[in-house]
């Protein structure tokens, strides 16, 4: 599980990780989700993340603990 957070990243570079993003997914049989602007969620195949989990997520109650 990991997640990706693209908001100050300029768009050709943030372009850039998630087509990398994507690709390790893809060789993982994971998927890639946006789940908030700029804000990516990469999961395996073998991992289920909640409706609940995924709307705290992008409600940003998971990132703004840091």
């Amino acid at each position: 599980l990991l997640l990706i957070f693209l908001q100050s990243t300029e768009d050709p570079i943030a372009r850039r990780l998630v087509d990398f993003a994507s690709g390790l997914v893809y060789g993982l049989d994971g998927k890639i989700e946006l789940v908030a602007n700029r804000v990516y969620l990469l999961t395996p195949d073998n991992v289920e993340v909640s409706a609940e989990e995924r709307e705290r997520i992008a409600g940003g109650a998971f990132y703004n603990q840091f």
